[in-house]
């Protein structure tokens, strides 16, 4: 084994982005754990674009389990996090021990991951202030009165921060975070 990743969800979160999450990084050699406000099976959701509609729409998606209570987990226990979208973030944001978990990710110089609404939670977190990021374009806003800069590549690594728009961008995103788990130890590649 590499590592160990704890990616963070909720219900709601986007099944997509969560089943594709753990079998690609457990390929790589990673292990995972999956991190929510409690031990228990998750209800993840699909969204989609459907011609029609101004905005995306909602199905029922698979389920996982969550391995870890958010305040059962130590940061010092991983080599990275990765927070991942859908609906979950919206309410995920306000989880005191998730924003303390987080936040400890990045004083431990450890690699901070998220894509699409996940930097919901990296803004609550004060990790996005002269940070160049992307996530899903209907965030932008909150990007940008946290103080971060908005970019719109599919995939954006500044420091020790890598972050991705949607599932549509996994492949950049996945790129970009198995280069940064497979560089030397601190090394901001």
């Amino acid at each position: 084994m590499h590592g160990k990743i704890l990616i963070v969800t909720g219900d709601a979160g986007e099944s997509y982005e969560a089943l594709y999450a753990i079998h690609r990084l457990r390929e790589a050699g990673y292990e995972v754990a999956v991190g929510a406000p409690s031990k228990r099976r998750l209800h993840l959701v699909v969204h989609d674009f459907e011609p029609g509609w101004d905005t995306y729409i909602e199905r029922q998606g698979y389920g996982v389990e969550a391995d870890v209570a958010f305040g059962a987990a130590v940061a010092d226990d991983y080599t990275g996090v990765l927070v991942l979208g859908g609906r979950a973030p919206e309410y995920l944001r306000h989880d005191a021990e998730l924003i303390t978990l987080v936040q400890q990710f990045s004083k431990l110089n450890r690699w901070v991951f998220a894509i699409c609404h996940g930097i919901q939670v990296l803004i609550a977190a004060g990790l996005v202030k002269d940070r160049r990021v992307t996530c899903y374009e209907h965030v932008r806003n909150e990007v940008e009165l946290a103080g971060g800069v908005y970019c719109t590549d599919q995939a954006v690594r500044d420091g020790m921060i890598v972050t991705a728009q949607t599932w549509q961008s996994h492949p950049e995103f996945y790129r970009e975070v198995l280069r940064c788990l497979e560089s030397p130890a601190g090394e901001h590649v």
